[in-house]
């Protein structure tokens, strides 16, 4: 089915990959780190960490994590902890319990070599239709059209598609003009060009139509309408949510617990958590056979997930004295510094830093 239409230039229809690969070999990004590769497995790492991220906040963690994990089978060998502690602070930890539940797939089912076959590659945890058809096409040069949130603008305006692009039949629209548009040829250009074009020229804001290589057939900037697409998302208020922190402290250890391995920080280490209502002092005898005191308060601080806001209440307490019981599972005590560097959602560790001395 013709997603084109002789409605668009014949512009839009001829020229737009052909402009899109001569514009990204002149003008686009060639010196990210994951570049200029054609490795798989550094592909993969670096698009799964690109997903809901911005580059600038990425290099650090994929320089990091590449020395550590340079292959598959190192990848696979590791304990959760490890990934998860170099993953602390991107945010998004499913995708790291994915990488890493990716990894040891590869070596039980594909001999610990990264799949060639775009339904292979889409089978593995984590990788959806888009990542998928990037990594086969940055590294195996492979024919398969992408459609990351980049990509979804740069279509929108161009062809004046109207609606949010996360309604389904938006999303399906999207997907049949991103499969027309296919070259036959420069995927790896191309494929590039249109994450690079919408993450440098056609940004959400900002954009600098006047240096882009499409604005000649781009209908919303020739309609001067430019700024209405791609539509906003319905806005829903996020509700609020509240919780209190216990930073037990026992000379210069502090306690952090295990959340469970699914959920939000799913398998990060993080200090006890109680209600608001609950007694500070009853929940740590109870629960953690831990004597302490209340020091005073600390502000709130707030964290946003892509659904609820999060409200957190530190609250210090000072240790005189633990029960005998039974060593519980999950519960660790660490000197302050090796808790700061331990596998910790970004909010716990700015709670813990600011009990490190000046």
């Amino acid at each position: 089915m013709k997603i084109l239409t002789t409605n668009q230039p014949s512009l839009a229809i001829q020229d737009f990959s052909t402009r899109l690969i001569v514009w990204q070999k002149v003008h686009g990004r060639h010196d990210l780190p994951w570049q200029n590769t054609q490795d798989p497995y550094a592909i993969w790492v670096s698009e799964i960490m690109l997903q809901q991220t911005q580059v600038a906040a990425v290099i650090g963690y994929y320089q990091r994590f590449m020395q550590r994990f340079p292959d598959i089978a190192s990848l696979a060998a590791a304990k959760q902890d490890e990934v998860l502690q170099l993953w602390s602070g991107l945010g998004y930890y499913s995708r790291a319990r994915n990488l890493h539940k990716a990894a040891q797939m590869m070596v039980d089912t594909f001999a610990g070599q990264f799949p060639q076959a775009l339904v292979d590659v889409q089978s593995l945890p984590g990788i959806g239709r888009s990542t998928a058809a990037a990594i086969v096409a940055f590294a195996f040069n492979q024919c398969h059209a992408i459609l990351d949130g980049n990509v979804k603008r740069v279509f929108a305006r161009h062809f004046l598609v109207e609606g949010w692009p996360g309604l389904p039949k938006v999303e399906k629209l999207l997907w049949g003009l991103a499969e027309e548009l296919l070259p036959q040829s420069n995927m790896v250009a191309y494929t590039q060009g249109l994450m690079d074009l919408g993450a440098t020229l056609c940004t959400r804001t900002k954009p600098r139509c006047g240096e882009c290589p499409l604005k000649q057939s781009c209908l919303a900037y020739q309609q001067q309408r430019v700024p209405e697409f791609p539509a906003s998302k319905p806005r829903k208020i996020l509700p609020e949510k509240q919780t209190v922190m216990l930073v037990l402290l026992r000379g210069n250890e502090v306690m952090l617990e295990k959340r469970p391995p699914t959920g939000i920080w799913g398998g990060l280490w993080s200090l006890p958590e109680i209600a608001v209502e609950e007694n500070a002092e009853q929940a740590a005898e109870l629960r953690y056979g831990a004597l302490a005191q209340c020091l005073p308060a600390y502000p709130f601080i707030k964290h946003t997930f892509s659904h609820f806001h999060l409200h957190i209440q530190p609250l210090a307490m000072q240790v005189s004295q633990m029960q005998p019981q039974a060593r519980e599972a999950g519960i660790v005590w660490l000197p302050l510094d090796e808790a700061i560097d331990a596998a910790l959602p970004a909010p716990v560790r700015k709670i813990l830093q600011s009990f490190r001395p000046l």
